[in-house]
């Protein structure tokens, strides 16, 4: 972008109403950990990405991204709220014999046959077992979709794109392939159109009448 001349700024920017932005955050947060259809998800998150992306801008704080970061085995994950479609709880996972160690199984949501994809078989995370506390993000382009594991749902945060660093270099191959970074919190940002691309993890089932 151009520099601003000086003779056009005729006052400072008005500042950000930071507990405000931090109030709409926590109500996002409180929605996103319950169960949302898809339109009441895109609603709420696209919503918090909007107000935050102009916030951002009238700062000139730089681009952004705005994230949905959950936990899988103790630790934090992201990925980009433009390719989600809801979360939703791990019920009823039927398993499907014969395919890769990754696919969890199947889960039926509201009448959509989809895959459930255990990303810790990808980056050599420990396995912790199901419980009923596990969630699955959904995702979505085109049409591509399929779920992935989270044992927890943390909420949704904006991430400046100068925050990010390059994967460390000890994570090689398979794992830093779906990365697009990780911020100084340690947060590694999953590549969402990487994940939905890569026609190797895609399971395509349907239901047998």
């Amino acid at each position: 972008m151009g520099r601003i001349p000086d003779k056009k700024i005729k006052q400072p920017a008005k500042a950000i109403d930071w507990d405000s932005l931090r109030q709409r955050l926590e109500a996002s947060r409180m929605a996103v950990g319950q169960e949302l259809t898809p339109d009441a998800t895109r609603a709420i998150l696209r919503k918090r990405a909007g107000e935050l992306a102009r916030q951002a801008g009238e700062e000139g704080a730089g681009a952004t991204l705005e994230v949905l970061e959950f936990l899988l085995s103790y630790e934090s994950y992201a990925i980009e709220i433009s390719w989600i479609v809801e979360t939703y709880p791990l019920r009823e996972l039927t398993p499907l014999p014969g395919t890769p160690p990754f696919v969890l199984g199947i889960i039926n949501v509201r009448g959509r046959i989809l895959s459930v994809i255990d990303i810790r078989v990808f980056f050599d995370l420990p396995q912790q077992g199901l419980t009923n506390l596990n969630k699955v993000i959904i995702l979505q382009a085109g049409g591509m979709e399929f779920g992935i594991l989270a044992d927890e749902i943390i909420g949704t945060r904006s991430i400046a794109l100068a925050e990010l660093q390059p994967p460390l270099p000890t994570l090689t191959g398979i794992r830093e392939k779906y990365l697009k970074g990780v911020t100084r919190e340690r947060t590694a940002l999953l590549d969402g159109e990487k994940l939905l691309s890569d026609q190797m993890i895609v399971v395509h089932d349907e239901i047998e009448e």
